[in-house]
C-alpha cells in the first residue's frame, strides 16, 4: 500500500493519514484493524509528483528547419512491456525544448516505478493534429531515456539529467548511440502537505462487550463521486473507556478533496477477530469539525435501523467532540529526501539448522540450479531493488546468525562476507553472493538470537547519529524460526528506537510466528526492557512470508510502504526540520 508520507507521526503505519505517538500504550497499529479497512477497499495515500520535461542537443532531422520534438513518458511494467502515460505538446523548430506541458503522476516508495521517456521530431503536416491523435511510427524517432521515479527525486534539486539514445536501432549493442540530454524535473504538489490535525474524544459510549467496557476506535471515510465508502484513516484503539480521547488525526487536504466534503466518522469496539462492533457514525465535513471545535459542543452518534430506500437510523445518547483543530503544512518524505536524508539497507540471515540442509531440494537455503530464488534470496532482491536507490554508496552491512564458522564456535553475527574487519559489500548483487557463499563456508547451528544483530545495526546508526550525518537506517532480518532471546531482544529494540533505525522482520517456511508478532507491538502494546524503560516508537514491522517462492510479494511491499512514515515519526521524535 502506498503513503502520504507528510509529517504525520507514525498512524500511517496502520492507515495512512492518522497520527499516532508509538510511546503510548494503545498507539500502536494493530493487524485486524488493518485488515477491516483494507477488506472495505483501502488502497492508502501517496504523493502527487508533477513531472517537467527539456531537452539539449537533440538531433536534426528536418532538412530546411530544426527538428518539432515531442515527448511520450512511458511506464516500463514487470514484464517489460511500456505503457503509455502521456505526451508533451509539440515545440516547433527546437533541439533545445522546453516542455510545458507537466505530468502528474503518484509516487510510491514502497515500488521500483521505471519511467521511459521518447522524443520524436513531428512531421509537419502533423502539427495541427491532437498530439493524442498522432501515429508515433508515422514520426521521426529522435531518441529514447530511461530512469526510475526514486532516480529523480532522490536528487536534492528533484533533478535528473538522462542521455538519450538511439534506442530502436542499439538493440544488442554495448555502446549506444548518444543523441542529446533528457532533464526531467519533479515538483511535489503543495496541496499533498497540507494537513488537518484533529483530536477527537467520545462521550457516553454504548458496552458491547460482556464484562467490560467497549474498546473503541474510529474510523474516518470519504464518499467517491461513485457513492463508494472510502476509509482514509483511523485512531488507534483505547482499551476498556467509554469516555475515550484519541492521539491526534492528521487528514490530508489532497486526498478528501475540499473542506466542504462531507465525511464519515464511525465508531467501532475493537475484537481481535477483526469483527469490530459499531457503536455509532457521524456525517460531518472538515467546516462542520471546525465549526464544533469552535462553538465547543459536540453531536450525536446514530446507527442504522433499517437499510434500502428509507434508511432509517436511531439517534444515540453517544457524542463525538473535536478537542483540537489545526491546519498546517506539513514536512514530507520527499522533503527529507531532497535535503540529503539517505535510507541505508542492512540484512541479517538466518543461519539455523531449522532451515534444513542447504543440499536438499526441501531446504529454505537450497540453491536451485535453474536460477529460481529460495525464500531468502527473493526477499532481499525485493526490499533491496527498491532500498538500493536511496543509498548512494550502495555498500550495505550485511550479517549472518546461528551458524558455526569453520573451526570455531556458534555465531550469532557474523560478516557475512567472511570478513573479521568489516561487514559492507557492493550492492544487491553483493549481498546474494557473500550469501551463497557463506552457505559453503559455515555450518547451520541454533539457536535464533536476534539481539545481536539488531545490537551491531543499532551501533551503526549509533555512529551515524554523533557524526551529524544525514542517514536513516532500515535492518532486514529473514528468518525462519521463533526467537530464543525474546527478552534480550526487547532490550536491544528499545535502546535502538531512540535511533535513525527500522527493523524489518520476514518470516520464511511454515513455522508458527505467532509469538514473533509481539516485536511488531501490532495490539497496542509498547515493548518494555528488563528494567522498565518503554520504547519511545515503533520500530519494527513483522510479517510471515508464506509463499514467497510463487511470487507473493505484495506483503514485502507493504511493509516497504511503511518506512517512509517511521523516517517521519523518528524525525519529530527528534525535532528535526529539513534543511534545503
Amino acid at each position: 500500500m502506498g503513503n502520504c508520507f507528510s509529517d504525520v507521526a507514525g498512524g500511517q503505519s496502520a492507515v495512512g493519514g492518522t497520527g499516532i505517538n508509538h510511546g503510548n500504550q494503545a498507539n500502536a497499529p494493530n493487524e485486524a484493524v488493518d485488515a477491516f479497512l483494507n477488506s472495505r477497499g483501502y488502497q492508502g495515500l501517496y504523493n502527487q509528483i508533477e513531472l517537467s520535461l527539456s531537452a539539449t542537443s537533440l538531433r536534426d532531422r528536418d532538412v530546411l528547419s530544426k527538428s518539432d520534438p515531442m515527448t511520450v513518458l512511458y511506464s516500463k511494467e514487470k514484464d517489460g512491456s511500456l505503457k503509455e502515460l502521456g505526451r508533451t505538446e509539440v515545440v516547433l523548430n527546437s533541439l533545445n525544448p522546453k516542455w510545458i506541458t507537466k505530468y502528474t503522476m503518484a509516487y510510491y516508495f514502497e515500488t521500483v516505478q521505471n519511467l521511459v521517456f521518447r522524443v520524436y521530431d513531428i512531421d509537419t503536416q502533423f502539427h495541427n493534429q491532437d498530439v493524442k491523435m498522432l501515429k508515433l511510427e508515422e514520426q521521426d524517432f529522435l531518441g529514447e531515456a530511461s530512469c526510475t521515479l526514486a532516480q529523480i527525486v532522490t536528487k536534492s534539486d528533484r533533478s535528473l539529467t538522462v542521455d538519450l539514445v538511439c534506442g530502436e536501432q542499439s538493440s544488442g549493442q554495448a555502446h549506444a548511440q548518444k543523441f542529446g540530454n533528457l532533464t526531467v524535473f519533479a515538483e511535489e504538489s503543495i496541496s499533498s502537505k497540507t494537513t488537518v490535525e484533529l483530536r477527537l474524544r467520545c462521550s457516553e459510549l454504548e458496552s458491547k462487550d460482556l464484562f467490560s467496557k467497549s474498546d473503541p476506535f474510529l474510523v474516518v471515510s470519504k464518499t467517491t463521486e461513485c457513492g463508494i465508502v472510502v476509509p482514509i484513516c483511523k485512531t488507534e484503539v483505547i482499551k476498556n473507556d467509554h469516555s475515550p480521547i484519541w492521539k491526534p488525526v492528521f487528514l490530508n487536504i489532497q486526498q478528501i478533496g475540499s473542506k466542504e466534503n462531507p465525511l464519515i466518522i464511525e465508531c467501532y469496539d475493537f475484537n481481535s477477530n477483526g469483527k469490530h462492533s459499531l457503536l455509532g457514525k457521524i456525517q460531518k465535513s472538515l467546516l462542520d469539525l471546525e465549526k464544533l471545535h469552535s462553538a465547543g459542543i459536540g453531536a450525536n452518534f446514530f446507527v442504522p435501523t433499517a437499510v434500502g430506500p428509507k434508511q432509517e437510523s436511531k439517534v444515540l445518547k453517544s457524542q463525538l467532540f473535536v478537542e483540537s483543530y489545526s491546519e498546517k503544512i506539513q514536512y514530507t518524505f520527499l522533503d527529507y529526501l531532497a535535503s540529503g536524508y539517505e535510507l541505508n539497507f542492512m540484512v541479517a540471515i538466518d543461519f539455523t539448522a531449522s532451515n534444513g540442509n542447504p543440499r536438499l531440494p526441501d531446504s529454505l537455503h537450497y540453491i536451485d540450479p535453474s536460477g529460481r530464488p529460495n525464500a531468502y534470496q527473493r526477499a532481499i532482491l525485493d526490499v533491496g531493488e527498491v532500498l538500493q536507490f536511496y543509498d548512494t554508496d550502495k555498500r550495505f552491512p550485511a550479517w549472518g546468525f546461528g551458524a558455526r564458522p569453520i573451526d570455531g564456535p556458534v555465531s550469532h553475527c557474523f560478516n557475512l562476507n567472511g570478513s573479521s574487519s568489516y561487514c559492507e559489500v557492493e550492492g544487491i548483487q553483493g549481498i546474494m553472493m557473500a550469501y551463497m557463499s557463506a552457505l559453503h563456508n559455515v555450518s547451520l547451528a541454533g539457536p535464533t538470537l536476534f539481539g545481536p544483530v539488531i545490537t551491531s545495526a543499532a551501533h551503526i546508526a549509533s555512529q551515524s547519529l554523533t557524526n551529524n550525518e544525514r542517514k536513516y537506517f532500515i535492518l532486514l532480518i529473514i528468518t525462519d524460526g521463533v526467537i530464543t532471546d525474546l527478552q534480550e531482544t526487547k532490550d536491544a529494540l528499545v535502546q535502538a528506537a531512540d535511533l535513525p533505525l527500522s527493523i524489518l522482520i520476514v518470516g520464511v517456511g511454515g513455522a508458527d510466528f505467532k509469538e514473533m508478532e509481539i516485536l511488531d507491538a501490532d495490539k497496542g502494546e509498547r515493548l518494555e526492557s528488563t528494567t522498565g524503560r518503554v520504547a519511545v516508537r515503533d520500530i519494527v514491522q513483522f510479517v510471515p512470508l508464506r509463499d514467497v517462492q510463487n511470487g507473493d510479494v505484495s506483503v514485502v511491499r507493504s511493509l516497504l510502504a511503511e518506512l517512509p512514515s517511521q523516517l517521519l515519526e523518528y524525525m519529530r521524535f527528534r525535532k528535526i526540520q529539513p534543511t534545503f
